[in-house]
């Protein structure tokens, strides 16, 4: 690993850049990510990136007119930004969802945009599966009363007695990488899966995940777990609303680590607080880092900080994934994970 106190100069922007800088392509990276994934990039580009936790909106937005590539960490890449990138020809995003960048004002520009769905599918999985398991089995609950409830009781077929995976229903809203990923954990559950997607997925791959293409509609009612796998766009914001969540069993539960505008917050609050589900695990939130005060309350949702993909692993992967889809762009060749605007909603 290289050692990154040593580059020749210091940015008035406090960042560390490559010593290899003329007639090579100008790569800015937004974060500070795992270093591992970097090297392979600084041989061949000119990099950017900062020597603290990040650069500001700001301070990006100012730097990125000389750069021919942005590696967007955590950050938004709107139409202010991408008008003053004018050598920008490629946005690689750090993460699978891609809802922070306005892809189709990027596209309208000729600038390619890249995610990386790879990386971040089983990290995703495990979170989704775990929130599962947290609820259906009440161990965050359990754990919680155990450390601040003195007068907590011990014994069977007291009222933190759960609910076993085994033999349960899991639907699956967005039957891709994540999807298939929390489907096999299923399968060794051995849970009775159905799924929904913009459409069904080849014979061979529900054999493999012993899964049946059902409509929106039917997962709602008839499923014991409800798993969201959709990315944030215009026709999946607040796909699962009020009238969504009437459909499901009130012995159900909701599990979202998708993105948390795919869920009407507001309605999953009131639909929880009226007893009409009986649970919730949330990773994402739809004004984070805000999370609505009534579910901090309640004992029957288990909330986490959005580390889906939080894992070394993964975030090494990411940055390796992000950076060749770069390389990839400036050969010449076509990136494996180009995105685009979506265009079809999920019925």
């Amino acid at each position: 690993m290289p050692n990154f106190n040593n580059y020749a100069y210091l940015l008035n922007l406090n960042s560390y850049t490559s010593e290899r800088m003329f007639g090579m392509k100008k790569i800015l990276v937004s974060y500070q990510v795992p270093k591992e994934g970097l090297q392979v990039l600084e041989q061949h580009y000119q990099l950017t990136y900062p020597s603290g936790k990040s650069f500001t909106y700001e301070e990006v937005l100012e730097m990125i007119g000389s750069y021919d590539g942005l590696m967007a960490v955590n950050m938004k890449v709107d139409q202010t930004l991408i008008d003053q990138g004018k050598n920008l020809q490629i946005i690689a995003n750090y993460g699978a969802g891609y809802d922070n960048i306005d892809v189709a004002y990027a596209t309208s520009k000729g600038i390619v945009v890249t995610n990386t769905p790879e990386a971040v599918t089983e990290a995703t999985a495990e979170i989704a599966f775990g929130l599962m398991l947290s609820l259906t089995r009440n161990i965050t609950y359990c754990d919680h009363k155990l450390r601040h409830d003195p007068e907590f009781r011990w014994g069977m077929l007291l009222q933190h007695t759960g609910h076993s995976l085994y033999g349960k229903t899991l639907g699956i809203i967005g039957m891709g990488r994540i999807g298939r990923a929390v489907a096999r954990r299923a399968v060794a559950s051995k849970m009775k899966i159905i799924y929904h997607n913009r459409s069904p997925l080849f014979e061979p791959f529900e054999r493999e995940y012993e899964a049946e293409y059902t409509s929106m509609a039917a997962l709602l009612k008839t499923a014991d777990i409800v798993s969201i796998h959709t990315p944030l766009t215009s026709h999946t914001r607040h796909m699962i609303g009020r009238q969504e969540l009437e459909m499901m069993k009130p012995t159900a539960y909701l599990i979202n680590t998708a993105r948390g505008s795919v869920i009407d917050e507001q309605a999953l609050v009131a639909h929880l607080a009226a007893g009409k589900l009986a649970g919730a695990g949330l990773d994402v939130f739809e004004n984070e880092p805000h999370i609505t005060e009534e579910l901090l309350r309640m004992d029957q949702v288990v909330l986490t900080p959005h580390i889906g993909t939080e894992t070394i692993e993964a975030r090494t992967d990411m940055t390796l994934e992000a950076a060749q889809n770069l390389i990839m762009f400036f050969q010449g060749k076509t990136p494996r994970n180009v995105v685009k605007a979506a265009s079809t909603p999920l019925k």
